[in-house]
């Protein structure tokens, strides 16, 4: 969000530069005399930004995976680009949609305003919609009363910040149309709840269950809060066989 509101200053000062000259500046200045340099450098960005900005808040954004918590779907370090329309277009900065079109569904991978400070952005998958009554026990999860298909793929053992090394189980998931992987630690703590999703709102959860901080300790997503659907992973430095990877 900051960046989008640093976007947004830089356009209207580019733009209002560049209009200030054709108004009033251009009469001003002796024939064949130089623009300014702000003049010139604001006309030479302008279009470039604007391009940028329409881009980033109707089409596509990337985002960096900053965390662990989306393992084994997304990587620490994974570069991943977000569709902005799917959901419907929105007013940039205030985030209102003013185009309809689709809503998220169960099981999409969601990059959403964080509720709790929406100047930070979150990515989690989506487990409940509005109305959904979603349980959460001994590492089951029920949706409206009905135990989630979860089938036992493989161990997985990886290293988390701090060099601590974690013991995991990769299960195969399905919510909705959507089958995905997610870990489960073997020595974590369950975290058992029941809720009911309001209108409007989302409950998300991290495919790395016993390493995700979502829904589960802080509540809903807010329909206002959602920011596009993750459908690519687009870069890796780490692991140049993940660009190109559908986010499923």
């Amino acid at each position: 969000m900051m960046f989008a509101l640093f976007m947004v200053a830089i356009l209207l000062f580019t733009g209002l530069v560049w209009l200030l000259d054709i108004l009033v500046l251009r009469k001003r200045r002796v024939a064949g005399a130089a623009e300014p340099m702000v003049v010139e450098y604001s006309k030479s960005f302008f279009p470039v930004i604007l391009a940028v900005f329409l881009i980033r808040s109707f089409l596509v954004e990337p985002f960096k995976i900053p965390s662990g918590s989306m393992m084994s779907t997304l990587l620490t370090g994974d570069f991943i680009l977000v569709n902005k329309h799917t959901y419907g277009l929105r007013v940039p900065i205030l985030n209102n949609v003013f185009f309809e079109m689709n809503h998220p569904e169960r099981g999409d991978v969601m990059v959403f305003h964080f509720p709790k400070d929406p100047s930070m952005d979150y990515i989690k998958r989506v487990v409940g919609l509005p109305g959904d009554h979603i349980a959460y026990r001994d590492k089951q999860l029920f949706i409206n009363g009905k135990p989630v298909e979860m089938v036992f793929e493989s161990d997985y053992d990886y290293v988390a910040p701090g060099l601590n090394q974690i013991v995991a189980k990769r299960y195969k998931e399905k919510l909705g149309m959507h089958s995905h992987d997610i870990l489960l630690v073997n020595d974590a703590p369950a975290v058992n709840g029941e809720v009911v999703v309001p209108q409007g709102h989302y409950f998300v959860m991290g495919d790395n269950r016993d390493n995700s901080n979502d829904s589960r300790y802080w509540g809903f997503v807010p329909e206002n809060n959602v920011v596009g659907k993750a459908f690519m992973i687009w870069w890796n430095f780490d692991n140049f066989g993940r660009i190109g990877t559908t986010i499923n």
